[in-house]
């Protein structure tokens, strides 16, 4: 059996690559063999850290979800030097549904903004993974499964994040978007105006034109409205080791 503290860093780290991993694999049955059908595809989270993707009706893994809707979705952390069998994953299994919510489309977008051309195209609609069970490996010997409750955030807390987020993001000003902007790999050399896409209790996005990038926080933040002093702090800690 594991320790408390066990599963406590392996839900820390599935849930800092779920968040953080915006490809990844999505396997599907096929409708008239059962045979398994591995695809990629771009993902990001809901609020409470569901997976949200958005696929064609003329895909093969689209037309396998409306005949049956398990599937599971593998995230894998960047390959590094070294054995690749070493790096974490985490496997997420479960239904998958589609969804109209429009926050769970404001969250993709937010994440691949790239997608906005598309994403309002008749043959696109965005799908949630309702998660049941997920399988983490952090390397050898670091394996474990969780329960999708253990995973996901969910009751009042998300619901506050989601009531209030909105305001959040309305009143972040540019020149606080582009410090946070500055602490991530990846947004060096983008010359349109930051501006701060989403939050969720690991991290948040930012979006410049096509570009995104996302900002992990060092710890995860419970209560929405200790956002703004967040920010606030991540960008002055910036400006002081600059």
């Amino acid at each position: 059996m594991k320790s408390t503290g066990e599963v406590g860093l392996f839900v820390a780290s599935a849930r800092y690559l779920i968040r953080n991993t915006g490809v990844a694999t999505l396997a599907t049955l096929e409708p008239d063999t059962g045979s398994p059908y591995a695809s990629m595809i771009t993902v990001a989270t809901e609020t409470g850290g569901s997976p949200v993707f958005l696929i064609s009706k003329l895909a093969w893994h689209t037309r396998n979800l409306e005949a049956d809707g398990r599937a599971s979705i593998l995230f894998t952390a960047e390959k590094q030097p070294g054995d690749p069998l070493a790096l974490g994953r985490v496997s997420l299994m479960g239904p998958a549904e589609k969804t109209g919510d429009s926050l769970s489309r404001e969250r993709f977008l937010a994440c691949h903004p790239e997608a906005e051309g598309y994403a309002g195209f008749a043959d696109f609609a965005f799908w949630r993974l309702n998660v049941e069970k997920a399988h983490y490996v952090g390397g050898f010997g670091k394996i474990g499964t969780l329960a999708g409750d253990r995973l996901l955030r969910t009751g009042p807390q998300i619901e506050a994040w989601n009531a209030e987020i909105s305001r959040v993001l309305m009143n972040c000003p540019a020149e606080l978007a582009a410090a946070l902007a500055g602490r991530v790999a990846g947004s060096a050399g983008v010359t349109g105006a930051w501006r701060l896409a989403a939050c969720d209790p690991e991290g948040c996005d930012l979006v410049s034109g096509d570009h995104a990038v996302r900002l992990a926080f060092p710890q995860p933040v419970e209560d929405v409205n200790q956002i703004p002093g967040v920010l606030q702090r991540l960008a002055s800690a910036e400006a002081t080791s600059g």
